[in-house]
C-alpha cells in the first residue's frame, strides 16, 4: 500500500536535499525537491541524466545499473581526482536525520557514509531496503538507457516487479508462496485422482483371482513337502557314501598289515645279498688295480718299443748320408769351377757398361718453370679464397635479411589475424588473392590498409586505431579507376571494402599547425604525423577520418580541456580520455563529448611497410652480389685449374728424367752387387767341409745310436716279464669275482620271489588307499552338497523321521507327491504371487490415497487463507494504479489503463496488463 504522507506532505523516504560535488558536467551543486517533485526539466546537456545518475549511484545502485560508464571513475568531472554525492532522505519522523553520502575517485574506489560516519556499503544497503527503494527495479526507477528493457517485460514480469516497488512488502511474500502452494495443490490432485482410478482397478482384480488362489495354495503345499523330501534324500546318499567308505577303510588295513610283513621277509633275504657284494666289490677293486698296472705295463712297453724304432731309423739315415755325400763330392769340383766362371763374365759386363751423363742443367731448368706455376696458381689461390670468404660473408647477409623479411611477414599474418579476429572473416583469402593477382593490375594496390601503417608509439597507436573506423582497417585501396573496379568485383565473395585513391593536391587545404599556445597547453602533434605509410594510403586515412583536425595532448592537456576548445580545437587525444566538440544543425549550440581511451587491439602488432620494401630491395642487391661472386670465383677457379695441370705436366717431366737417371744409377749398382755376389758364392763353395772329417763323424753318430738301441731292448724285456707276473695275478682275482657273481645270482632268484610278493602287497595298498581317498571325497562332496541342500535342525530331523528310510522309497515318494501337484492345473503360473503382491498394492494405495485426501484440504485451506489476504490488496493497489494512470493519460487527451489480469489458482500467471489508446 502506499505510505501516507506527513504534515510536511513528505513520505518516508522522500529525497529532501541533493548535494552533488565534482561530479559529471557539476562542479557543485545543491537541490533540494519539493514533496511532489516529479519532472525535471532543461535543455540538452544541462545535467538533467546527470541528476538521475547521482540518485540511483548514491542509493546503492552501480555503475552497470545506468548503461552508461561501467566504472565509479568515469562519473568524476573531467579534471579533477575525486566527488562525491550526498542525499537526504525523509525519515519516518520530520526530525529523523537520514544523510547518505558516496565519496568517489578517478582510481574507481567508492567510500560510504551514513550521517557522517563512514560505514560498509551493506549499512547502506538495509538502511535503503527499509524504506523499499529499489534502484535496480525498472517499475520504480527507469534510467533512460535502460527503456527498452523495460518494454521487454512481460506482464507477469510487470506485476512482480510492482509488488517489489509500491506495494505492501508482503505482497512478493505471500504472491511466492500462492505459486508454490499452487504447484503442490496441483500435483497433490494429480495424485489423488490417479491413485483412487488405480486403486479400483486392483480391487476388481484382485476379486476376479480369489477363486484360482485356492487350488493354487494346494499345490504349493505339495510342491513344499516334496522340497522337504528332496532335502532328505542327498542325506540318504551321505550315509550310504559313508557306509561304504568304512568298508574300504578296513580294506586299507588289511592290506598295509600285509605289506608291512612282505617287507620284513624282504629285508632279511636283502641283508646276505649285500655282504656277498661287498666282497665282490673288493675283489673287483683289486682285478682295476692289477688292469691299471697291466696298462701302465703295456704304456711303458710301447714307449720303449717307439725311441728304439726310431733310434733304428736315424741309424739308417747316417747310412744313407754318408753314401750321398761320397756321390756330392764329385759335383762339388764341377760348381767350383761353374762358379768361377760366373765371376769373370759378369766383371766383364761390369766393365762393358757405357757411362751416363747427368742432365743437370734441364732438371734445373724444369725447377724453376715449376715454381714459378706455383706462385701463379697460389696467387689465384688467395684471390679465390679471398672472393670465397666475401661470398661467405654476402651469403650470411643474405641469410640474416631473408629472417628479417620473414620474421616481418610473420608480422603480417599477425594483423591478418587480428583482422580476422575483429569481423573480417575472409581477409586471408582477400590479401591472398592480391598476391597472386598483382600483375593483373596498373598501379601499385595496398591493403589492408593495416599492414601499410606503422606506429612506433603505443600510445599514438590507441589514439589512431580509436580515430579511424574499423571498415578502414580491412580496406584495399587503389590508384586507379579500372583497378578498383577489378578489385570491386572479385573481391566482392571476401567481403571487404576496396577505397580509390585519386591524388589532388591543388584543392588540398594545409593543416593547421602547432603554435606556441597549444604547446603551452600540452597539445605536441595532429593524428596524421604520428604514423608512416604509403602516400596513397596516408591520404585516404587523412580524408576520411579527419586526422589533420585531430590533435595529440598530455595529461596537462587533460586538466585544460575547456582551454583547449577556445584555441578552435574541436578533436584532441590525452592518455586517458577523446575529447570532442561538435555544434548542433539546428540551435547553433555546441555540445562535448568525453570518451576514455581503450587499448589498441590492431595495430599494436604492426610492421613497417618501408622497412620490408627496403629489406626486399636489399635481399635482391644481395642475391645479385651473390651471383656475382660465384662467377668470380670460378673464373678464378678456372684459371688456378690451367696453372696446376701445366705445373703437373711439367713437373710429370721433371720425374720421367729423374726416373731415368735413377734406372742408371740402379743398373750399374746390380751389375757391381751381382759380381760381389758370384765371387761370395765361389769362397762359400770353397769352404765346404773336407769328406774324411764328415764321414768320421758320420760313424760315430750311428755307433751312439745302436748303443741306445741295445738298451731299450734290455728294458722293454724286463717289462714283458713284470707284465707276465701282473697277468697271473689279475686271473686269479677274476676267476674268485666270477664265483662271487654266482652265489649272489643264486641268493637274488629267491629275493626277486619275495620282491615280487612285496610288490604286489604294495600295489594292493597303494589301490586301496586311492579307493579310500575317493571315497572320502565323494563322502566330502555328499556332505556338502546336503549342507548346501539343508542344515539338519531338530525340527527337520522330527520331519525327517516321517519320511522313507530309503534312497528308492523317498524317491518314490517324491514323484507322486510331484505328479499329485501336476494334475492341479491352472492358467496363470504366477497367480498366487501376483495376488498377494496386488493385495500389498490395495493397501499400500489405500494408506497413500488418504494421506494424500488430508494433504489436498490442508492445501486448499493454505491458498485460501492466502488468498483473501493477497489478492483484496493486490487488487485495491491495482486499482489505485490505474486511477493514476488514467487520469495522467486523460488529461494528456489519450486513453490509458491498468488492470490486473487474474487466472484463478493460476498464480504464477497472475500478471499486469497496460493498455494505452491514442487518438
Amino acid at each position: 500500500m502506499f505510505s501516507s504522507r506527513g504534515q510536511d506532505d513528505y513520505i518516508a523516504g522522500n529525497i529532501i536535499e541533493i548535494e552533488l560535488h565534482n561530479f559529471m558536467t557539476f562542479d557543485h551543486l545543491i537541490c533540494k525537491p519539493g514533496s511532489l517533485l516529479n519532472l525535471v526539466i532543461g535543455p540538452n546537456g544541462s545535467g538533467k541524466s546527470s541528476l538521475v545518475c547521482a540518485i540511483a549511484l548514491a542509493l546503492g545502485g552501480e555503475p552497470q545499473l545506468l548503461g552508461r560508464a561501467t566504472s565509479i571513475g568515469a562519473y568524476v568531472k573531467r579534471g579533477e581526482e575525486s566527488g562525491y554525492i550526498k542525499i537526504s532522505l525523509r525519515g519516518d519522523s520530520k526530525d529523523e536525520q537520514i544523510i547518505v553520502m558516496r565519496k568517489i575517485d578517478t582510481r574507481n574506489k567508492s567510500e560510504w557514509l551514513f550521517n557522517g560516519k563512514v560505514v560498509p556499503k551493506r549499512d547502506i544497503l538495509e538502511i535503503i531496503k527499509r524504506f523499499n527503494i529499489q534502484v535496480n527495479n525498472l517499475t520504480q526507477f527507469l534510467p533512460q538507457d535502460r527503456v527498452c528493457e523495460f518494454a521487454k517485460l512481460t506482464p507477469v514480469q510487470l506485476l512482480e516487479e510492482t509488488e517489489k516497488a509500491v506495494g505492501d512488502p508482503q505482497l512478493p511474500v505471500q504472491h511466492l508462496a500462492l505459486i508454490e502452494k499452487s504447484r503442490q495443490l496441483k500435483k497433490i490432485q494429480c495424485a489423488v485422482e490417479k491413485n483412487g482410478d488405480t486403486l479400483n482397478q486392483l480391487k476388481a482384480l484382485k476379486a476376479e483371482q480369489e477363486k484360482d488362489v485356492e487350488r493354487v495354495r494346494q499345490r504349493v503345499e505339495l510342491l513344499e513337502k516334496v522340497e522337504s523330501m528332496k532335502k532328505k534324500l542327498p542325506w540318504l546318499k551321505y550315509d550310504m557314501k559313508k557306509a561304504e567308505y568304512m568298508e574300504v577303510k578296513e580294506r586299507e588295513k588289511d592290506a598295509k598289515k600285509k605289506l608291512d610283513e612282505a617287507a620284513n621277509t624282504l629285508n632279511e633275504f636283502s641283508k646276505p645279498i649285500e655282504k656277498k657284494r661287498q666282497e665282490k666289490a673288493t675283489m673287483d677293486a683289486k682285478c682295476k688295480k692289477l688292469s691299471n698296472l697291466m696298462n701302465d705295463n703295456v704304456k711303458r712297453r710301447m714307449d720303449f718299443l717307439e725311441k728304439a724304432n726310431q733310434a733304428g731309423v736315424q741309424v739308417q739315415g747316417k747310412y744313407k748320408e754318408m753314401e750321398d755325400l761320397r756321390r756330392q763330392e764329385q759335383s762339388r769340383q764341377q760348381r767350383i769351377l761353374k762358379a768361377k766362371e760366373d765371376v769373370a763374365a759378369a766383371e766383364l759386363d761390369l766393365q762393358n757398361l757405357p757411362a751416363y751423363e747427368h742432365p743437370k742443367g734441364e732438371l734445373e731448368n724444369l725447377g724453376a718453370q715449376i715454381l714459378e706455376l706455383g706462385v701463379f696458381a697460389n696467387q689465384k689461390r688467395l684471390q679465390m679464397a679471398e672472393k670465397e670468404k666475401k661470398l661467405t660473408q654476402t651469403k650470411l647477409t643474405l641469410r640474416q635479411c631473408s629472417d628479417g623479411l620473414k620474421d616481418m611477414e610473420n608480422k603480417n599474418n599477425k594483423l591478418l589475424h587480428a583482422l580476422r579476429n575483429s569481423g573480417a572473416e575472409k581477409i586471408f583469402e582477400a590479401y591472398e588473392w592480391l598476391q597472386q593477382h598483382r600483375h593483373e593490375l596498373n598501379k601499385e594496390v595496398y591493403g589492408p590498409v593495416l599492414l601499410e601503417v606503422n606506429v612506433s608509439n603505443r600510445v599514438h597507436a590507441n589514439y589512431l586505431e580509436g580515430q579511424v573506423p574499423n571498415y578502414i582497417w580491412k580496406s584495399f585501396i587503389t590508384q586507379d579507376a579500372s583497378d578498383r573496379d577489378f578489385l570491386v568485383k572479385n573481391l566482392r565473395l571476401f567481403d571487404v571494402p576496396v577505397l580509390n585513391y585519386v591524388s589532388n593536391d591543388s584543392h588540398r587545404k594545409e593543416p593547421g599547425q602547432i603554435t606556441e599556445e597549444m604547446r603551452a597547453l600540452g597539445i605536441s602533434s595532429r593524428l596524421d604525423q604520428v604514423f608512416d605509410a604509403p602516400n596513397a594510403v596516408k591520404e585516404v586515412l587523412t580524408s576520411q577520418c579527419g586526422l589533420e583536425y585531430s590533435y595529440i595532448g598530455s595529461k596537462e592537456t587533460d586538466q585544460k580541456a575547456d582551454e583547449v576548445e577556445k584555441l578552435g580545437i574541436s578533436d584532441f587525444w590525452t592518455p586517458e580520455n577523446h575529447y570532442r566538440w561538435t555544434r548542433s544543425r539546428y540551435g547553433g549550440h555546441v555540445s562535448g563529448s568525453v570518451e576514455p581511451v581503450f587499448p589498441s587491439r590492431l595495430l599494436l602488432c604492426s610492421s613497417d611497410v618501408g622497412a620490408i620494401e627496403r629489406l626486399r630491395s636489399r635481399k635482391k642487391e644481395l642475391e645479385e652480389s651473390v651471383v656475382e661472386l660465384e662467377e668470380s670465383r670460378k673464373s678464378l677457379q678456372t684459371e688456378q685449374r690451367l696453372l696446376e695441370d701445366k705445373e703437373a705436366k711439367l713437373q710429370k717431366q721433371r720425374e720421367e728424367i729423374i726416373s731415368v737417371v735413377q734406372h742408371e744409377k740402379r743398373k750399374r749398382r746390380e751389375m757391381e752387387s751381382r759380381v760381389n755376389q758370384r765371387k761370395r758364392k765361389l769362397e762359400s763353395i770353397e769352404k765346404e767341409d773336407d769328406l774324411d772329417s764328415v764321414m768320421a763323424k758320420l760313424l760315430d753318430q750311428a755307433a751312439s745310436l745302436n748303443s741306445q738301441r741295445f738298451k731299450y731292448a734290455i728294458e722293454i724285456k724286463n717289462l714283458l716279464l713284470e707284465a707276465i707276473s701282473y697277468k697271473w695275478s689279475y686271473a686269479e682275482k677274476h676267476m674268485a669275482s666270477i664265483e662271487f657273481d654266482a652265489k649272489i645270482r643264486d641268493l637274488e632268484v629267491d629275493l626277486k620271489q619275495h620282491q615280487k610278493f612285496a610288490e604286489q602287497a604294495s600295489l594292493q595298498y597303494e589301490y586301496c588307499k586311492k579307493e579310500v581317498e575317493d571315497c572320502r571325497k565323494e563322502l566330502s562332496d555328499a556332505k556338502r552338497h546336503a549342507e548346501s541342500i539343508a542344515f539338519i535342525t531338530p525340527e527337520l530331523e522330527k520331519e525327517f523321521l516321517e519320511m522313507p528310510t530309503t534312497i528308492e522309497e523317498l524317491e518314490a515318494a517324491i514323484q507322486d507327491n510331484i505328479s499329485q501337484a501336476n494334475s492341479i492345473l491352472f492358467l496363470n503360473q504366477n497367480i498366487l504371487q501376483e495376488y498377494e503382491h496386488r493385495q500389498k498394492q490395495i493397501e499400500g494405495l489405500a494408506t497413500k490415497l488418504e494421506a494424500d485426501k488430508k494433504e489436498l484440504k490442508r492445501c486448499l485451506r493454505e491458498i485460501d487463507a492466502l488468498k483473501e489476504n493477497w489478492l483484496p490488496t493486490l487488487r485495491s493497489l491495482v486499482a489505485q494504479i490505474n486511477e493514476t494512470f488514467s487520469r495522467n493519460f486523460q488529461e494528456m487527451a489519450v486513453a490509458g489503463e491498468v488492470s490486473l489480469d487474474e487466472h484463478d489458482t493460476d498464480f504464477d500467471q497472475f500478471g499486469i496488463l497496460i493498455k494505452v489508446k491514442f487518438r
